[in-house]
């Protein structure tokens, strides 16, 4: 599917005239586009280009990552160069109107990742040169910091570092003490008595958030009550996909829900909303306002992807539930 827009999009890119004031609705084009075309700049289609990339929290999609069509690429080709492998950390960005939101993903993030009116922040354990070398994210001045203070009772790790600065943005007494400070300034990372520990937490919050795909399942029980008026039409069951906090429910549409959900599952939140609320969102059918993609690319039906929503929403209950109590654990610790 992504392919056939992309190739759509080259071909009314290529077929639009150069020399013209109003660019034709073919497409949409942003300043940064016209000044492209005016420059006769062009890009053939590439299958190197594709690749996943995190659209919103526990929501993966596919990405052309390319050099024309995309305006602002920021550092995305140092971090993300295709054929790469990295981990990054997405958190809110300064004057964040949302509630404070971290999580790690291993592919390029939109800039709005965690809410559609703020921007993120991404910062990557790796960054790549041009011939493809690997260099450090976390410089040597860094680790002797850590090493400094903390002598020899902890062996560190630029790897650890990371998972350390991983666990310390999801310590619930740090971000109360400081939410005024994330919102109008980059994190500053203290030095907490127990470096393994908090390494630890945060290597486990790392593996579970960007391993989520593969979590096991919560057993939250199915219940499906088929509704024969609409089958006998030919028609698929009304879109709901909503939560029912209060009973632990998750309403899928007129004919399936998911019971059992825990309450610490609710307590995993993303800016404002919950993980499992984040998934639901995401799954939902919208028309698409440009009416180039209506006329040509709608085919999103949720009923096509109902059985992956469901095995997603119990492997991200599981992954809520996990991480709820790795935060409680730090909040013990730290009282």
């Amino acid at each position: 599917s992504l392919m056939e827009k992309v190739r759509h999009l080259i071909k009314a890119y290529c077929e639009a005239p150069v020399d013209v004031k109003h660019f034709p609705d073919t497409l949409k084009w942003s300043e940064t586009l016209k000044r492209r075309k005016q420059s006769r700049e062009s890009e053939a289609f590439a299958d190197s280009h594709i690749r996943r990339a995190a659209y919103r929290p526990f929501n993966m999609v596919t990405l052309y990552q390319s050099r024309l069509f995309i305006d602002r690429p920021g550092l995305a080709d140092q971090l993300f160069p295709p054929k790469s492998r990295n981990r990054a950390i997405c958190f809110s960005d300064i004057g964040s109107r949302t509630h404070y939101c971290v999580l790690a993903v291993d592919g390029i993030a939109d800039l709005h990742f965690g809410a559609a009116v703020d921007g993120y922040q991404q910062v990557a354990r790796y960054r790549y040169e041009k011939d493809g070398s690997r260099l450090d994210n976390i410089t040597d001045w860094a680790l002797a910091q850590f090493v400094a203070h903390y002598g020899e009772s902890a062996p560190i790790t630029k790897d650890g570092i990371f998972a350390y600065v991983y666990g310390v943005l999801h310590d619930p007494i740090y971000r109360e003490t400081y939410a005024l400070n994330l919102k109008r300034e980059f994190p500053r990372i203290p030095f907490y008595p127990d470096f393994a520990r908090w390494r630890d937490w945060g290597q486990t919050l790392l593996d579970l958030h960007i391993g989520y795909e593969s979590a096991d399942p919560f057993p939250l029980v199915r219940t499906d009550l088929p509704d024969a008026k609409v089958r006998a039409g030919g028609q698929t069951p009304r879109v709901i996909l909503k939560a029912d906090r209060d009973n632990g429910i998750i309403i899928l549409d007129a004919e399936t829900q998911l019971s059992g959900v825990p309450k610490p599952a609710w307590d995993y939140q993303l800016g404002n909303r919950s993980a499992i609320d984040w998934v639901l969102d995401q799954h939902k059918e919208k028309t698409p306002k440009d009416p180039v993609i209506r006329e040509k690319f709608n085919t999103y039906r949720f009923a096509d992807y109902k059985e992956k929503a469901i095995d997603l929403l119990r492997r991200v209950t599981t992954v809520s539930v996990r991480t709820v109590e790795i935060v409680e654990a730090m909040r013990s610790a730290r009282r």
